[in-house]
């Protein structure tokens, strides 16, 4: 009884119950297994060679046509196979990552690494798995790095074959349907007493940890490198010692932000500062009749203290302790003028004012911190990857934020620069709004053409959370989306949901905001009624 078999150009090789490979065929004796004894696991062809998984090393062998395999991959364990006509892919026994070898095979063209694989094939030039994080596939050219001209179907796949063992044994675990996040997906087989059995993973893909292990109802779980928080993960994460005592401190800072008369500004952490309950009068500076609000007034001395002396001030953009604004204000009324503006604005979806400090020449603001950065940092930098869910509830809440500087705030508040890199992540992984106001009041006006300039640039971002591209996406993404292939946009390396309708008609949403004829546009708070209406439609928060 063969367990496996597997045919090339003349030749057929099977592997037996107990693991002995057996070829026959007018060209199997080129393979030069005559003298293997071994037995093999895993098994696979091209069209002049075979490897295989050894059952007593666990090492690949590779026979035949040594130009099909090239150099073989030492000190790897390989759970299951495949080959196309002159390459071979692997998926790798304790990250569940795939490796390709042979001839020509393009080390740029790598397979995808935001997910292990519980199954993989290959065809001439390309090989496609089964994701193990949501069961979609995923497939990519092993010989060079073009992109494929055509996108696989977006439906679930299985892992696996149903069976009635009970357990499925040491090393192994029983797939579970809930992590698909699907409600009316209880299980894959007919019945209850049937299981998916697969390979436990033990490590995962560099930029993850795992945060538990491998039992026998569920693989073990790979959490991104940017939420480890404690020294368990430090050295899978390869976090420096230094880095990762500054880790620990970060979550109770402040970030503050200087501004000058004629300085663009400096980086300085603020530790808990609280105001003074009597602070010193900034006659001269500020007129009497700003209203505060609930913003505090800092004295000079104590943000010096705090930020012991401003010594990061060199730290522009993103440092070692947070994230950076900079901004220029001007002398007299129009500094209280813009400050009264900021100490009003209070929303959920904003980066709000703290407080605000106004001695010896100087001009701080001090704002929230926002500790999970920016999204920016989420789609194209080294910070957690954000599933579609994450990513819906932050545009709908970006577009909350949007709105309310538009319509809510008198006068309104034009943002003028809404980007992935002023939309904010607080504690909770809610989206904010950053980098607005401080402009002067001849510009800040409520002109339709400015909130039109806003529109146009949040359609960009929702094109860019799409794909997770930079804002060039436009000039690709608007035509298919015209075309009606907007699923030829959607980023295929982030879990996509059973019902994929609420991204279609996202990217519909974000042509109509970038559409170049500004009256062609919704208005912001038509924008987060469609918004609210997708969301809804696809997804519960």
């Amino acid at each position: 009884m063969f367990r496996k078999i597997v045919s090339g150009d003349g030749f057929t090789c099977g592997v037996t119950k107990d693991g002995e490979l057996v070829c026959w065929g007018p060209k199997s004796n080129g393979l030069g297994l005559s003298d293997k004894g071994e037995g093999f696991e895993v098994l696979a062809s091209g069209r002049n060679s075979v490897c295989g998984v050894s059952k007593e090393s666990g090492q690949l062998q590779c026979f035949g046509d040594e130009t099909e395999f090239g150099e073989v991959p030492n000190r790897v364990r390989f759970i299951s196979l495949s080959a196309g006509a002159d390459h071979y892919c692997g998926i790798r026994e304790d990250d569940h990552g795939v490796a390709c070898w042979g001839r020509n095979v393009n080390s740029s063209s790598s397979a995808p690494n935001t997910s292990g694989f519980v199954a993989i094939s290959s065809s001439d030039s390309t090989t496609c798995g089964v994701r193990e994080l949501d069961l979609v596939l995923d497939c990519w050219r092993v010989h060079d790095s073009t992109k494929l001209d055509y996108s696989p179907p977006l439906e679930l796949c299985s892992p696996g074959v149903c069976s009635p063992r009970g357990n499925c044994g040491d090393g192994w675990f029983a797939f579970n349907a809930s992590i698909l996040k699907e409600s009316e997906l209880t299980s894959l087989c007919s019945f209850h007493d049937l299981n998916i059995c697969l390979r436990c993973g033990v490590d995962c893909l560099e930029g993850y940890f795992p945060s538990s292990g491998c039992n026998p109802n569920a693989d073990r779980v790979c959490t991104p490198c940017s939420l480890c928080q404690n020294s368990s993960c430090y050295g899978v994460c390869k976090i420096p010692a230094e880095k990762s005592r500054k880790h620990e401190q970060r979550e109770v800072r402040r970030l503050v932000i200087i501004i000058g008369c004629s300085v663009l500004g400096f980086l300085v952490m603020l530790n808990s500062v609280e105001a003074d309950p009597d602070p010193v009068p900034q006659t001269g500076l500020l007129p009497s009749a700003v209203s505060l609000g609930e913003t505090k007034i800092f004295r000079l001395s104590e943000l010096k203290d705090a930020t012991h002396g401003f010594k990061e001030f060199n730290e522009l953009g993103r440092g070692s302790f947070g994230f950076v604004y900079k901004a220029v204000l001007s002398d007299g009324v129009q500094v209280a003028s813009e400050l009264e503006v900021l100490c009003k604005i209070r929303h959920n979806n904003i980066v709000n004012l703290l407080g605000y400090c106004s001695e010896m020449g100087e001009r701080l603001l001090v704002y929230e911190h926002m500790p999970h950065g920016t999204l920016h940092d989420h789609l194209h930098g080294d910070l957690s990857q954000l599933d579609w869910s994450m990513r819906l509830k932050i545009m709908l809440q970006a577009a909350r934020g949007l709105d309310y500087l538009h319509n809510e705030v008198d006068p309104p508040v034009i943002h003028r620069d809404v980007k992935t890199s002023n939309i904010l992540l607080d504690g909770e992984m809610c989206a904010r709004i950053a980098d607005f106001g401080l402009v002067s009041s001849s510009e800040r006006d409520s002109s339709k053409s400015d909130r039109e300039g806003d529109v146009y640039d949040f359609g960009i971002v929702l094109l860019e959370m799409l794909k997770s591209d930079p804002p060039g996406v436009a000039e690709w993404a608007v035509p298919l989306i015209r075309k009606g292939k907007a699923a030829a946009i959607i980023d295929r390396n982030i879990g996509l949901p059973r019902n994929v309708e609420p991204l279609l008609k996202l990217a519909e949403l974000a042509e109509l905001a970038v559409r170049e004829n500004p009256s062609e546009r919704p208005s912001m708070r038509n924008l987060l009624s469609f918004l609210v209406l997708i969301v809804k439609t696809g997804l519960t928060f």
